[in-house]
């Protein structure tokens, strides 16, 4: 696929959100929704969605927080992923969607699980592409204990403030490691993939809505390392693991659609020890004053995730994993090829 992508774009107001929708595909194809990750939006998944073979139909939808979403539509992070549940079913509602198959990444792999869990009927299949663990990111233990009650660690506050300084002021250059584009080329993707549609990729990265109640969101000081804890606002503080509720809910759902989970081996974003991890940060002497393992260990997000598809397998799930070599956070871009293999495969095509 070259750069000249085509898909139709829509606003489309729902009971929760107005937003930015693009769709590709005939109007009755089977559905397919696309759903992004952080500092993202639907235009990630373009080519993916044109890609899709024929007869089914390419929704993607920017999320509360993103984008072209409402930016008056703030997260309520104490929710956890319950604002965007909520949203994705209300726009499966709004396009008279009964089910779906379901294509999450980073973050939307997050929201999905719980999509999953609270609509499990609206489900055709799940892919899930480099996803969030289900018990969140940052600040826990293997088993999903947040390492402090009040989630030090996770949350805005985890977030490097020069990163989102040059976030929130739209900067395109790659001058330091702390400019956007240099965090994408040297993390969501393996060096030295770079995109053919980078400056769209950026552009709707910086157009992440910005500022306290968005990204990064809030935060609160703590006693507890490394001195900031996980507020009530924005994308990021929802995935504080103090706040899922019931992170394993979708292993116990009746009837379990089928889970590919698919993640780019070199991953350092989604990983065991995460660059994004202030356990891992500390354990490397990045941040000064980690407490040590016991209390506050490097999430490991890969075996937290292979521990709950487990689970949903020994429920009667079926499970796919694919891990494709020499890959990193997103695989869709890097490796098309071999994403749309498994994705039309498990598509059934």
């Amino acid at each position: 696929m070259g750069l000249n992508v085509i898909t139709q774009e829509r606003r489309i107001v729902t009971s929760r959100l107005a937003t930015r929708v693009l769709l590709a595909g005939p109007d009755d194809g089977v559905p397919v929704v696309f759903v992004h990750g952080n500092l993202s939006a639907a235009t990630w998944w373009e080519e993916a969605m044109l890609r899709l073979p024929p007869g089914f139909r390419a929704i993607a939808p920017d999320l509360r927080g993103y984008a072209g979403a409402d930016p008056a539509a703030l997260i309520d992070a104490r929710r956890g992923m319950g604002d965007f549940v909520d949203d994705l079913a209300a726009l499966f509602d709004a396009l008279g969607i009964a089910a779906a198959h379901c294509v999450g990444h980073s973050l939307g792999g997050g929201i999905l699980w719980q999509f999953l869990a609270d609509h499990p009927g609206r489900v055709l299949s799940l892919v899930q592409v480099a996803p969030a663990s289900p018990f969140g990111f940052g600040g826990c233990h293997a088993d999903g204990r947040p390492c402090f009650a009040d989630g030090a660690g996770s949350g805005g506050g985890a977030v490097n403030p020069d990163f989102a300084r040059l976030l929130a002021e739209g900067a395109r250059g790659d001058e330091t490691p702390s400019h956007p584009r240099a965090i994408l080329n040297t993390y969501v993707w393996k060096p030295p993939f770079v995109p053919g549609r980078i400056e769209d990729i950026l552009s709707s990265a910086l157009a992440q809505h910005q500022g306290p109640q968005a990204y990064p969101g809030d935060a609160r000081t703590s006693e507890n390392w490394p001195g900031v804890a996980a507020g009530d606002f924005g994308p990021v503080n929802a995935l504080a693991p103090i706040y899922q509720a019931d992170p394993l809910a979708f292993t116990r759902i009746a009837v379990k659609p089928p889970v590919l989970w698919l993640r780019g081996a070199d991953d350092p974003v989604v990983a065991d020890a995460s660059l994004f991890d202030l356990g891992t940060l500390g354990s490397l002497g990045a941040v000064p004053g980690w407490p040590g393992a016991e209390v506050f260990p490097p999430q490991p997000m890969i075996a937290q995730t292979e521990s709950a598809l487990a689970a949903y397998a020994a429920g009667g799930g079926e499970v796919t994993r694919l891990v494709l070599p020499d890959c990193g956070h997103s695989p869709y871009l890097e490796q098309p090829g071999a994403f749309d293999a498994a994705l039309h495969r498990h598509l059934g095509v």
